[in-house]
C-alpha cells in the first residue's frame, strides 16, 4: 500500500488545486450597467411624458415598474424633466455619466451619448413629413377612428368574448397588468376595452413587435425586387476591418437567414449581456445600433441554429437602408411605404442619435394602429383593394426557420408561430411578441385579429396562444 501513497497523495493535491482555481465572479461590466440602467429609464421616462402623454405619476407607477430601482419618484429626484425641451435628463454625475433623452416629433425620444447634453439637441435626426390629412375621429374604420355601433353577429357570443376579456384583464399574476384589448373579426371591431388612464390615443411601446413592422418594410421592397431573400449581405462594412475584406465569412450570410433570427452570428441578448453591452448599448446608451451589428463575429454556420437576437432584426433593416439609397429616403420610407396606407398615423418609429431605425424595439403606437397592422396581415396584405404586401412574403414570414424544425417550429420570419405541441389553438395562427406583453396575434380561418397591449413587469409571462384560445371560444362555427 506504501507504494501507491504517493501516487494517491499527488492525485489528491491535483484534484485540490483544481478545486481551489478562483473563480471569475467579478462584473466587469458593471459600469455599462449603469449607464444602461440610465438610459433605460431616461428613454422610458422621455416616451411617457412626451410620446403617450403620460404623467410623472402614471409613468413611475406602470412604465418604470419594468425597472428594480428607478431613480427618483414621481415626487421628485435625481433626475430633471426639461418640460420645454421636451427632455430628461437621469441622474448626476459621479460614477455613471447623467443619462439624457429627447423627443423629436414624428420619430419619439432619442437616447443621447453620455458625453452628449441638451445642447446637442439641434444635431439629432428629425422627421419633417407632414401628417395625414382629416380628422381620423371622422373618417371611418379601418382609415379611422369613427366607429358605428352595431350589434353582434349572431355567430359571436358576446358572452363567451367578455368571458374572454375578463380573463385578460382579471389576471391571477400582480405582475401582468392588461392595457388594451382589441378583437377584429371580418375586419370590424367586436371588442374594445381598455385599463383607467389609457384610450385609443395612448401610444405605448411596442417592444419587439416592432421586428414584425420591420420584416413588413423589408417586404415591400423585396416586393419590389429591391432586396432578395436569398441574397447574401456581401455589401456590408463587416468590421473590424480585415486585411481581406472579400474573404469575410460573414458576407455569405442572407437576408432570409438574419430574419429567421439564424445569422450565425456570435450571440449577446441571449447570454445575459443585454443590458450590459450589444444592443443594449444602442437602444438605452447612444451607441450606433449599426455599427454594433457589423462587429458582430461569426460562430457559427449560417442557417443552422436558432438565436433571437435584436442585432439580427438591425442587420435587415440596414439592408433595407443601403437598398433605399439616402437617408431622406429612408427615414420617410416607413411612413410613405406602409404607415400612411394603412392608418397608422399615431405611429412612431424611432432612430438612435446617428438617424438609424432601432426596428428591433423601438416603435411607440396606439392599440388600433396595431390593429390595423395585423388586419394588413389577415387580410393577406391587401388594403382597401389595393395591394401593399405580397401573398408570398406573407408566406415567408409564417414558415417555420429551418433552424426550428427540431425545436417546435415555432418561429418564423420576424413573427411567432403556433408550436408543434399546441394543439387547442389553429396551427395557422401566428403572432407578434414584445416584451411586456405586446401582442398582435392572425387566425387567417377565422379572419379574427387580437390585440393585447401591456405593461407587465416581473417575470412576466401573459400567454398569447391561451388568449387566442379563449378568444375563439366566442366564434361559432
Amino acid at each position: 500500500m506504501k507504494k501507491f501513497f504517493p501516487v494517491l497523495c499527488l492525485f489528491c493535491f491535483a484534484a485540490g488545486q483544481l478545486a481551489a482555481q478562483p473563480q471569475d465572479k467579478y462584473d466587469y461590466f458593471e459600469f455599462n450597467r449603469e449607464v444602461i440602467q440610465r438610459g433605460v429609464q431616461a428613454i422610458l421616462q422621455c416616451n411617457g411624458l412626451f410620446t403617450s402623454n403620460r404623467s410623472l405619476e402614471q409613468v413611475f407607477d406602470q412604465e418604470l415598474a419594468y425597472l428594480s430601482q428607478p431613480i427618483g419618484t414621481a415626487r421628485g429626484g435625481d433626475y430633471l424633466v426639461d418640460w420645454e425641451r421636451k427632455a430628461v435628463a437621469i441622474g448626476s454625475p459621479g460614477t455613471a455619466p447623467v443619462m439624457r433623452a429627447v423627443y423629436r416629433e414624428g420619430l419619439g425620444c432619442i437616447i443621447l451619448a453620455p458625453d452628449q447634453t441638451f445642447e446637442d439637441i439641434p444635431q439629432l435626426p428629425t422627421l419633417d413629413l407632414p401628417p395625414l390629412s382629416g380628422d381620423p375621429a371622422n373618417i371611418p374604420w379601418p382609415n379611422g377612428d369613427k366607429i358605428n355601433p352595431e350589434p353582434l353577429p349572431d355567430h359571436i357570443d358576446a358572452k363567451a368574448l367578455q368571458a374572454a376579456s375578463d380573463w385578460a384583464f382579471n389576471r391571477t399574476s400582480p405582475e401582468q397588468v392588461t392595457l388594451s384589448l382589441i378583437v377584429l373579426h371580418k375586419g370590424k371591431i367586436i371588442h374594445e376595452r381598455y385599463a383607467p388612464g389609457f384610450d385609443i390615443h395612448t401610444k405605448t411601446r411596442t417592444w419587439s413587435t416592432a421586428k414584425s413592422i420591420a420584416v413588413s418594410l423589408i417586404g415591400i421592397l423585396a416586393d419590389q425586387g429591391k432586396l432578395q431573400l436569398d441574397q447574401p449581405l456581401n455589401n456590408f462594412e463587416w468590421g473590424p476591418k480585415a486585411l481581406s475584406p472579400e474573404q469575410d465569412p460573414r458576407n455569405d450570410i442572407t437576408l432570409r437567414q438574419v430574419l429567421n433570427m439564424s445569422s450565425g452570428l456570435y450571440p449577446i441578448d441571449n447570454f445575459g449581456m443585454e443590458y450590459a453591452t450589444g444592443s443594449g448599448l444602442s437602444y438605452w446608451a447612444g451607441a450606433s445600433s449599426v455599427q454594433g451589428a457589423l462587429h458582430k463575429a461569426l460562430v457559427r454556420k449560417p442557417g443552422t441554429v436558432w438565436d433571437y437576437e435584436n442585432y439580427d432584426t438591425i442587420l435587415a433593416v440596414y439592408a433595407m437602408k443601403k437598398a433605399l439609397g439616402d437617408a431622406k429616403t429612408y427615414l420617410e420610407f416607413p411612413r410613405k411605404a406602409l404607415l400612411d396606407k394603412i392608418g397608422m398615423r399615431n405611429t412612431f418609429l424611432s432612430v438612435d442619435r446617428f438617424g438609424d431605425f432601432i426596428l428591433s424595439s423601438q416603435v411607440y403606437t396606439t392599440a388600433r394602429d396595431l390593429a390595423r397592422f395585423g388586419l394588413l396581415y389577415q387580410q393577406n396584405g391587401v388594403w382597401e383593394g389595393q395591394r401593399v404586401l405580397s401573398e408570398d412574403w406573407i408566406n415567408f414570414v409564417r414558415t417555420p426557420a429551418p433552424a426550428t424544425a427540431n425545436t417546435g417550429n415555432f418561429y418564423g420570419g420576424q413573427w411567432w408561430l403556433v408550436p408543434d405541441d399546441r394543439t387547442d389553438v389553429p396551427k395557422e395562427a401566428y403572432s407578434t411578441a414584445g416584451n411586456r406583453g405586446q401582442f398582435v396575434i392572425v387566425v387567417p380561418s377565422s379572419e379574427l385579429v387580437i390585440v393585447r397591449r401591456g405593461l407587465d413587469y416581473g417575470r412576466q409571462g401573459f400567454d398569447r396562444w391561451d388568449l387566442t384560445r379563449e378568444v375563439l371560444k366566442a366564434i361559432k362555427n
